[in-house]
């Protein structure tokens, strides 16, 4: 199980955190030494792209930082790209061809947006939620983003349908949406460990703790 860090390592576990390192060079760079994968925020700002989950300001996180960081630390681990604007294709592409940045994914974006992501040939989640039970453009993305807001519906079968369509999957832990998480950490173990591929990620608040688990 890839272990994919919600913001960069910022939650250390359930007694200590610190919400202000999220989504930051400092938060990153735990994940990167902890030889974790990062989900983080894309969004356009003064002609460039920055890093944040909300409406940027002038102290945002440039994206060349993040991508200068990642070459330096973490490179060849997974980036997930949760896209918050569209038309950000042109420069994003530039960048990640200027990085030689190769093990990433964008997802989260519109469906028109999405077309024109996979129109650059860049590489795409689907999601599939309890609200999007069919998702869109499954035959051009390479994985899918799935995702329980209210519900646990994820099960070895629908998890074996994607990798036996040759897909990535992603899981987000319950955590993200403020429920429960050790219940079904022990459900994706045991389908980790069934079957025994390297195309299983988990998002997680968590990550030092689901290291742990999951390797033990």
């Amino acid at each position: 199980m890839q272990i994919i860090c919600h913001r960069g390592f910022w939650n250390y576990n359930e007694n200590f955190q610190n919400i202000d390192e999220q989504n930051t060079l400092t938060a990153f760079k735990y994940a990167f030494n902890d030889a974790c994968g990062i989900e983080t925020d894309i969004r356009d700002d003064r002609g460039g792209l920055v890093v944040s989950h909300d409406i940027p300001h002038k102290d945002s996180l440039r994206l060349e930082s993040f991508f200068e960081l990642y070459k330096e630390f973490g490179e060849d681990l997974p980036l997930a790209l949760n896209i918050k604007a569209d038309g950000l294709q042109i420069l994003l592409k530039q960048l990640l061809e200027s990085y030689n940045i190769q093990n990433y994914f964008v997802f989260d974006m519109s469906v028109p947006d999405a077309l024109i992501y996979l129109k650059h040939d860049f590489r795409v989640f689907a999601r599939q939620s309890e609200y999007e039970k069919d998702p869109s453009f499954y035959d051009k993305a390479c994985g899918v983003w799935l995702d329980e807001f209210e519900t646990h519906w994820i099960n070895e079968k629908n998890i074996q349908e994607h990798l036996d369509n040759g897909k990535m999957v992603c899981i987000v832990s319950p955590e993200l949406h403020k429920r429960d998480y050790k219940e079904e950490w022990r459900e994706y173990k045991k389908i980790n460990e069934k079957f025994k591929t390297d195309k299983l990620m988990l998002c997680t608040d968590y990550p030092k703790e689901a290291k742990e688990f999951f390797n033990a």
